[in-house]
């Protein structure tokens, strides 16, 4: 039977060219009915070699294929896969290998300045102590050569009757005794011999130094332990090494429901995606947090996060990577608080010269390496809460435009404390206090900039293309006296007092929109700082086009959003974090780079009175110094106009031709101080460097009778401020 049930299912078998993948068979040996299994095969019709009916239901689509498309092939993947740098970024760094190596020497010097000045004292102690130290080191001699470190063990196993134990410790014992009596005579011989011989051979420099070298031997084994006589010249702080234990343990603290489910189930609720590293004075961890989960959950949480690490709060500082997903995450984990740590030697603290269009280091990162900042080329705003170091800040950046001979500053101390004191005597403009004088003379100065910054436009235009290929101010042509392009940088602490007066502040804020607009290609920097960071104290319009914001502490949402950038909060980058104790540290956003956190260098009133002193030789050497750092005041300011304007503002949009006269007259009505005394052929003289030349207008006079004069066209007024102002300027 058995026989023929084999042939009778190789029949079977043979049947089918391509055996069905479901022929088999089933549980205890049974054969399958294949017509159904091939009537339910999805990919097969009813029966053999049928066609599946069409059906009114929709049919089952398969989603994941197995099998099919794999995505990108092994060569891409390679080389758009992420590359680790060969060599650490701290390891490729001059500046952090000088500093580790300043450091390194500094320690031992310090070292041994410590130990040398209490010399004397080691030794009159050591030597106090010898005696105490022979006997101890005789008595010890004798314990050795007597096994008495072996003989608690022989005492326990005669008590408790281990015969056995007993006499095989004692025949060890005595095998020890006699070879250690041994070596203890022959020591003791020779050595006798050896300090015999010495006495009469060596001279007495040579026994002196022997005496001082046993004395102070005998006196280091008589020290007791818990009076040494040499104590530690550095205190070094222990570290705790972070770890991935450590890590997630800290993660599984701050009640983000998905870590801690993926935890309790025997997961990690963290993929690693590199080791654990030391980046600078501190440990880096970086992974993948659980679907769902954003860094900015993590950071909203610092202080729990801080709490499960057990680190202060200024040593930890979780980051997102901006090129990576949200919910990659970069902990960066300091040896120190960061307000606390120590921090390196500012290199143009006592020397250095400044060119604005390159880089300068302004302050440290939390790795405590440098972070550099370009001045020209930008518009920059500063918020902060009171008493968090905003206005050290604007003084320090104040200073390295300073340290550029060329560089002519304008510096408005409009809290009026005098913290911008020490640049009153290089500033061309200098005001401290928020009287009327003082902002009359700020809008004087403010007018004769935004003139500036036309006249710069007018020289760029019309440079060769060769000499000015990109149309913006260079440190080659600001070097060019004969242009008149040297770098411009104005500096108002609590800039609300400008914006918010209220007679004055819309021209302000006009003038301070334009050149944070239209300044930076031009080589004229502002520089805004207030404690009010909201939409009356620092307009829209230059909070919108500053390219460079620097944000210490803040209160709110909104407040982060006005200095840092709209949306700024909802990504992380959230100056609220900062603690009451982190002054000037601050969020850095600028040269090209994502935000980051930095501390400022700290330099207080003298320091800075020392810098600018220094900066004054230099623009003295230079020739540069101009304006108030010269005694000079302002002259009074004639009538402020703006005759191509006035003109938009006197002829009608339905005028598309006016005589002159009828000009003249209706200006003389918008501001008599200007205009009272100007005749026909005077505009006709004033409009002519602005390219409006005058053509023959046909109009009636005031008795009805038609004239042919002398007037202008609207629309080359409107294409003349279009010329001068952009396009927008003329709408």
């Amino acid at each position: 039977m058995k026989h023929e049930g084999n042939a009778e299912l190789g029949s079977t078998s043979s049947q089918f060219e391509n055996p069905d993948p479901f022929l088999a068979s089933g549980p205890g040996g049974s054969l399958i009915d294949l017509g159904k299994r091939r009537k339910d095969h999805p990919c097969s019709g009813e029966g053999d070699g049928a066609i599946a009916p069409e059906s009114s239901e929709p049919e089952e689509q398969v989603v994941d294929r197995p099998g099919g498309d794999a995505g990108p092939g092994l060569i891409d993947r390679a080389l758009g896969a992420k590359r680790r740098p060969v060599i650490p970024a701290w390891a490729k760094s001059q500046q952090e290998f000088k500093a580790a190596g300043k450091g390194v020497a500094a320690y031992a010097w310090h070292v041994a300045a410590y130990h040398a000045v209490r010399m004397p004292w080691y030794s009159l102690r050591l030597a106090v102590q010898a005696p105490a130290g022979a006997a101890r080191f005789v008595g010890g001699g004798l314990r050795w050569v007597a096994d008495a470190e072996g003989e608690p063990f022989r005492q326990s196993a005669a008590a408790h009757e281990d015969i056995g134990s007993y006499l095989t410790l004692s025949r060890q014992r005595d095998r020890r005794v006699r070879w250690r009596t041994v070596v203890a005579v022959v020591a003791s011989v020779m050595g006798t011999a050896a300090a015999l011989a010495l006495y009469v051979l060596a001279p007495m420099w040579l026994l002196v130094l022997c005496g001082f070298a046993v004395t102070m031997a005998m006196g280091w084994l008589g020290q007791s332990a818990d009076a040494p006589v040499i104590h530690r010249a550095v205190e070094i702080p222990k570290a705790t090494k972070l770890t991935s234990d450590i890590v997630l343990r800290a993660l599984g603290a701050l009640g983000i429901a998905a870590i801690n489910q993926a935890q309790s189930k025997g997961g990690d609720g963290f993929k690693f995606t590199a080791p654990i590293v030391r980046d600078g004075a501190g440990w880096r961890a970086e992974g993948d947090l659980p679907y769902g989960v954003t860094v900015t959950d993590v950071i909203d949480r610092r202080d729990r996060l801080a709490s499960g690490l057990r680190r202060p709060l200024g040593c930890v500082w979780p980051e997102a990577v901006p090129e990576e997903h949200t919910g990659r995450l970069v902990l960066w984990v300091g040896d120190q608080d960061m307000a606390k740590a120590r921090k390196p030697a500012w290199p143009l603290l006592k020397s250095g010269v400044v060119d604005l269009f390159k880089a300068a280091p302004y302050g440290t990162d939390q790795r405590g390496r440098w972070v550099d900042v370009t001045l020209m080329y930008i518009s920059g705003v500063i918020g902060a809460i009171p008493r968090m170091g905003k206005t050290f800040l604007v003084r320090l950046l104040l200073l390295i435009a300073a340290l550029d001979p060329r560089a002519e500053l304008h510096v408005y101390d409009l809290k009026g404390t005098g913290d911008l004191g020490p640049l009153e005597r290089v500033a061309h403009s200098y005001r401290a206090g928020d009287d009327e004088d003082d902002i009359l003379y700020a809008l004087r100065d403010l007018r004769a900039v935004r003139e500036e910054l036309r006249r710069r436009a007018k020289v760029i235009r019309n440079l060769p293309r060769d000499v000015c290929p990109e149309s913006k101010v260079t440190s080659d042509l600001a070097n060019k006296r004969s242009l008149g392009l040297h770098p411009i940088v104005v500096g108002a602490d609590e800039c609300q007092v400008w914006f918010e007066h209220p007679e004055h502040g819309r021209e302000f804020e006009e003038i301070c929109t334009d050149l944070t607009k239209r300044g930076p290609a031009l080589g004229i920097t502002l520089l805004l700082s207030t404690q009010r960071p909201d939409a009356k104290s620092l307009p829209t319009g230059i909070s919108a086009n500053a390219s460079a914001r620097w944000c210490l502490k803040v209160m709110g949402q909104l407040e982060n959003d006005m200095v840092l950038g709209t949306s700024a909060y909802k990504r992380g980058v959230r100056a609220t974090l900062f603690a009451w104790a982190d002054k000037g540290i601050h969020y850095f956003v600028g040269e090209g780079a994502d935000a980051r956190i930095v501390a400022a260098t700290y330099v207080d009133a003298p320091t800075a009175d020392r810098i600018a002193l220094r900066a004054y030789k230099l623009r003295e050497a230079a020739g540069m110094l101009s304006g108030h750092a010269l005694g000079e005041e302002p002259e009074a300011e004639s009538p402020s106009y703006d005759l191509l304007r006035d003109i938009a503002a006197v002829v009608a949009d339905t005028e598309s031709k006016v005589w002159n006269e009828t000009v003249v007259v209706r200006l003389a009505e918008l501001q008599p101080d200007v205009y009272a005394e100007w005749a026909p052929d005077q505009l006709t003289s004033a409009l002519k460097p602005y390219g409006v030349r005058t053509v023959q207008v046909w109009g009636t006079t005031k008795d009805g009778k038609g004239a042919n004069r002398r007037g202008i066209r609207r629309a080359d007024v409107l294409q003349a401020i279009a010329d001068r102002d952009g396009p927008s300027a003329a709408a």
